[in-house]
């Protein structure tokens, strides 16, 4: 199982875009993640196989990207956290653009312990990515 072992921040950051993108656009191609993500297309490409590898994408014949029920679990995780801490931080009168920027990083090195309780004190213990 995936929780049990520590997945690499930069696929925690490749699901959460993933994920992003699906909801925008409906569908997933790796170009679409190396223009969002400003990385190059054989960057994401050696990614893509790393997740698949790890079960957390599917490929089909088309290119189309899928998250598998444990990518999307990941994924909506790590999203989440963003979410909160980019809303927590611009309530504090943060920048909005240094609020997400600084989101992304505290996402990847939080507890999950912690993390719930900040989530319970700040009343956003409900929103869903």
């Amino acid at each position: 199982m995936w929780a049990l072992r520590k997945i690499q921040e930069s696929s925690e950051n490749y699901l959460e875009t993933i994920l992003i993108l699906f909801q925008r656009k409906g569908f997933v191609r790796s170009v679409d993640i190396a223009a969002e993500m400003e990385f190059s297309k054989p960057s994401v490409s050696v990614a893509m196989k790393h997740l698949r590898e790890n079960g957390c994408i599917t490929m089909d014949r088309d290119g189309l990207i899928s998250l598998t029920p444990e990518g999307r679990r990941i994924a909506e995780s790590v999203y989440e956290r963003h979410l909160l801490f980019t809303r927590w931080l611009t309530s504090l009168g943060v920048d909005p653009q240094v609020a997400a920027e600084d989101a992304c990083r505290i996402e990847h090195v939080i507890s999950e312990e912690t993390f719930r309780a900040i989530q319970a004190h700040v009343g956003m213990k409900d929103e869903k990515p």
